[in-house]
Order: structure tokens, then C-alpha cells, then sequence
């Protein structure tokens, strides 16, 4: 059936690993990762109580890793996590849901909290665009902070609607794995929670 969209959640719904510290172990190596996790633990600690929200989270975590890494830079290294990394943890049951999507006809949208830095490589690859989380760059250098909300939550349904005319289909596809894609999932007549694992 034509007029029918879907939409997919990346992280944990489409791959098997959380890709923001894919993203970090590819491009700093096991050793700085783990001793960065080790310094940061504590505030990883109060995010876990819920003392400190989704976004600030991620901030500290990137500023930590990347701030003031050359933008082209730190895009080189995503496509090549994307090229050489990011297969190996990819659903097959995901990979085929998107296939049988795209082949009928369907419009189909990634929807991540991840950046389209590194999701957007791949995606596109597919030939299906990537709604994300977008990294802040000033002077050609990488902040750490994000331009605009953590695509996460409310987030996910506000860039949907400014990308999409939801009321021109007819049926909405809608595929997630945690809290972080209720507000999504609620938009849709079928739902996939979890349904890859």
C-alpha cells in the first residue's frame, strides 16, 4: 500500500549497541574511552538518578571527547565508523523491515537521538534521509554542545512534523526500543517495540 510512512528509532532499535561510544571507541581507541567513562563516571552516576538531564548528559560526554576536534575531521572518522564499524552491529531484523519498507513503496525516515553525523552516512546509503540530534560547530570546530534540543522524546514528534504532512498518509509505521520513543510511537497505527530483538 502506497501513502504509508515509517519511522525508525537507530540506536538499540537499528543496531544492537548505543553508537554514541561506537562513535568514541572507533575514533579514540578502547584506552581513552574507558578512561574517559572512568572520569566522567560520577556525573554518569547522577544521570542515572535522573540529576541531570538527557542533553547535558550527551553535552558533557562530547565536549569531553570531541570539543574543539576539526569538524571535517571528526566527519571523516563517522563515515569511516560507518564504512567499517557500523555493519557489525546492525538487526538483521531491523535491516529487513527497512528493506520491506522501501520496497513497498513506503516513506521511511530514521529518527535518532544519535548525531546525523554518523548515522546519516549510512542511512543515506539506503537512500533514506535521517532526522538526528545536530552537533554545533563554531570556527570550523566542534563544541560539544548541540545545536538546538537532544532529538529524543517530544523532540523526535517536533522534527517529524516539520518534516513530514503526517495527515497525507494513510497508515504510520513507527519502530522503537525505549522511553525515549513513546512520543513517537504513540503517532503511529503500528507499532514495533522492540520488535528487532
Amino acid at each position: 500500500m502506497k501513502n504509508v510512512i515509517a519511522f525508525f528509532d537507530f540506536d538499540g532499535t537499528i543496531t544492537s549497541k548505543d553508537t554514541l561510544f561506537e562513535i568514541i571507541r572507533f575514533q579514540k581507541g578502547d584506552a581513552a574511552f574507558y578512561a574517559g567513562m572512568a572520569v566522567l563516571s560520577p556525573l554518569l552516576v547522577m544521570f542515572k538518578m535522573k540529576m541531570i538531564s538527557n542533553q547535558r548528559m550527551k553535552e558533557i560526554v562530547l565536549k569531553y571527547f570531541f570539543r574543539n576536534m576539526p569538524a571535517t575531521q571528526f566527519q571523516q572518522a563517522c563515515n569511516a565508523f560507518c564504512e567499517k564499524r557500523l555493519p557489525a552491529i546492525l538487526r538483521p531484523k531491523a535491516l529487513n523491515a527497512l528493506a520491506w519498507h522501501k520496497a513497498e513503496g513506503h516513506v521511511v525516515y530514521i529518527v535518532t537521538a544519535s548525531a546525523e553525523n554518523w548515522v546519516a552516512p549510512w542511512s543515506n546509503t539506503l537512500g533514506i534521509p535521517c532526522l538526528g540530534s545536530v552537533l554545533e560547530v563554531k570556527n570550523g570546530l566542534l563544541t560539544g554542545l548541540l545545536t538546538g534540543r537532544n532529538c529524543n522524546g517530544d523532540e523526535k514528534v517536533c522534527r517529524i512534523r516539520e518534516a513530514v504532512h503526517l495527515t497525507t498518509f494513510h497508515a504510520i509505521y513507527a519502530y522503537g526500543d525505549s522511553s525515549g520513543d513513546k512520543e513517537m510511537l504513540a503517532l503511529a497505527q503500528h507499532k514495533g517495540f522492540r520488535a528487532f530483538e
